[in-house]
Formats: C-alpha cells, sequence, structure tokens
C-alpha cells in the first residue's frame, strides 16, 4: 500500500520536451506536393523537392526536442552531407521560434552561429526567416541580433516562406507583404524566387512564365533566387539548367548571382554537390569553387554593414548586402 501511495507518477506529467514536440510540431505531410498544391511533372524531381521539406522539418524538430545542446549537433551530423544544409536551416527555425516563446533563454541562435552552425551560416539566416515569418511581432528583435551583412538572408527565408506556405496570394496572385518597404521588399524576392522553384516543381518553361506575370521592377530579385535555388537544391538535368539560363534572357546577371550564392553557401559547408557543380559549369561557365570565390572577391571594401530592416524609404542609401550583390552580377555581366 505504501508504496502505491509514494510510487513517482512520471508517466502523468508530461517532459519538457513532449510539451515542445505538441505545441510547435508540424507535420511531414505540410511539406508534400499534394498539401501545399504545388505543380510537378516528374516524379523524380517531385521526391527530391519533397526530400528537401522533410530533412527540414528533420532539423526543425530536433531543435524543439534537444535545444542548442550537443544532442541536436548529434541528430543534424546523421543527416548525408548533401541534405545537411536544409536540416540546419530548419534548426535554425526551431530555435528562433524557441528564442521568441521561451522567456528563460533568448540566445540560442547567436550561440549555434557561434559553434555548430558556424559552417552553415548563410543557411542558419535563412533559417531565421520562417521565424520571422511565425513570429512577425518580434522581427526586429530577431534581425538586431544577426550579422549585419548576413542579416537581410533573414528576410530572404521570410519571402521563402510566405512563398511556400501561401504560395497562391504571393505567387499566384502576386500579392504585396505588408510592413515591407524599401529594400527588404529586394531581399523578399530573391526568397520568394527560390520559392517559386518549388511551387513551379524546377519547371523550366513554367518558371519564366510565371515570373513574367510580376511587374517588371520585381523579376530580377525573383530571377537571383531562382538560380539560387537551382544550384543548391536541384532537381533538373544539364539540358534544364542550360534552357532556365536562356529563358533568364536579360536577368542572366541575377541568376548567375544566384548560382554564386549556392555555391559559396555549399563550399563553406563542405557539402558541395556534382549538380551545384554542374549548374556552376553551365550557368556561370566556371567551376563552383570559382563561382564561390567571386562572391569573396566583391565582399572587401563594402560600406559599413547595418542590420538588415523591414521598413524603409525609396531615398535610403543602399545597404553593403546590395552592393554585393550587384558586384556578383557586374563580374558576370562582363
Amino acid at each position: 500500500m505504501l508504496q502505491t501511495l509514494t510510487k513517482p507518477k512520471t508517466n502523468r506529467i508530461p517532459s519538457l520536451n513532449s510539451l515542445r514536440k505538441s505545441l510547435f510540431s508540424i507535420s511531414p505531410e505540410e511539406a508534400t506536393f499534394a498539401r501545399r498544391g504545388f505543380q510537378c511533372n516528374d516524379a523524380q524531381t517531385q521526391q527530391r523537392l519533397e526530400k528537401v521539406g522533410r530533412i527540414f522539418l528533420q532539423g526543425y524538430h530536433g531543435a524543439i526536442a534537444y535545444d542548442c545542446s550537443n544532442l541536436l549537433l548529434a541528430q543534424l551530423n546523421t543527416v548525408s552531407l548533401e541534405w545537411r544544409g536544409f536540416a540546419f536551416e530548419g534548426a535554425a527555425m526551431g530555435l528562433a521560434l524557441l528564442d521568441g516563446l521561451i522567456p528563460w533563454k533568448r540566445n540560442r541562435v547567436e550561440q549555434f552561429l557561434g559553434e555548430a552552425g558556424a559552417d552553415h551560416t548563410y543557411m542558419v539566416h535563412v533559417g531565421v526567416g520562417w521565424a520571422i515569418a511565425r513570429l512577425p511581432w518580434l522581427r526586429d528583435n530577431y534581425l538586431a541580433k544577426l550579422d549585419p551583412l548576413l542579416s537581410w538572408l533573414a528576410i530572404d527565408g521570410y519571402g521563402f516562406h510566405q512563398g511556400y506556405f501561401y504560395g497562391r496570394d504571393f505567387v499566384n496572385r502576386i500579392a504585396i507583404p505588408k510592413k515591407l518597404s524599401g529594400y527588404a521588399g529586394n531581399v523578399f524576392d530573391q526568397g520568394l524566387g527560390r520559392s517559386i522553384w518549388f511551387v513551379n516543381g524546377a519547371n523550366v518553361t513554367r518558371i519564366p512564365q510565371t515570373i513574367q506575370n510580376f511587374p517588371p521592377v520585381r523579376r530580377a530579385d525573383l530571377w537571383s533566387g531562382i538560380g539560387l535555388a537551382c544550384t543548391y537544391a536541384g532537381g533538373v538535368d544539364s539540358d534544364g539548367i542550360a534552357a532556365l539560363k536562356i529563358a533568364a534572357g536579360e536577368y542572366q546577371p541575377e541568376l548567375l548571382q544566384g548560382a554564386a550564392f549556392a555555391a559559396k553557401t555549399r563550399l563553406r559547408a563542405r557539402n558541395l554537390t556534382a549538380h551545384t557543380e554542374m549548374a556552376c559549369q553551365i550557368l556561370c561557365g566556371i567551376s563552383a569553387e570559382a563561382a564561390a570565390e567571386i562572391t569573396d572577391i566583391a565582399l572587401p571594401d563594402l560600406p559599413k554593414s547595418s542590420p538588415a530592416k523591414l521598413k524603409g524609404k525609396p531615398g535610403d542609401m543602399l545597404p553593403a548586402y546590395e552592393i554585393w550583390r550587384r558586384r556578383i552580377q557586374a563580374q558576370f555581366s562582363s
């Protein structure tokens, strides 16, 4: 009788991990084309792009379960190199959400960037953008804590999130994001362009048609996102990549700048793939390593960076991030 009265009721008290999982869980179904309403004519391409979403969610749920710990890093490192960047991106979203919603600790993303996520810094900054989309009232707080130059990538991530989850509004109906002005709109469109790669199932015929529906002032940034997604995520063969370059027309410098960003992202994380190499050879006419080097060459003597901001004025000076992009584009233009 005494044993019955004093027995710990651990089975009735949910663990902190269980509570987090129940509160923050995202169903794997959310990453399927059927759920998102995406179009794809090739089963193999669809499987590849859906896997991107599954790996992202694997990293996200790992962060929710294990916080910024060695357990999280161990789980992320079980993902094969080709896909690992997506897992780190998802983990960044999870850690950023915890930073915003759990009051006793708010430096998870900073800790992650300073340790395990350092090699994946570009993907981590993009992943924070997903959290910005989910917790818009904390946007300024998030952006202020990131690297001043790369904090713009969080707005890129925000644009991707809106296109991926709300493609009917932002891609099909060409909605304008609220509470976003000035240069932030350009970077939002780079992320939105990346989402169009998924929304259109990497269809190199449909993608140019989709971009053509947008006002001319938005098309260059959308093509930059297409170059990034094509080169980093993949999904088409060499003929498709060549057709994409032709379709970009006057926006080839932006397309190639996106490809160079993708090459740099993979080389920094030491997870270069055959597809990224092939895309750089076809789009840029140079190796992935050489394309990545162009992004480095364009970095010195940039004006002092200030953190990304969501609101700006038409007369604002160009941020260092945009000068960086334009220098890269100029290299390909010449």
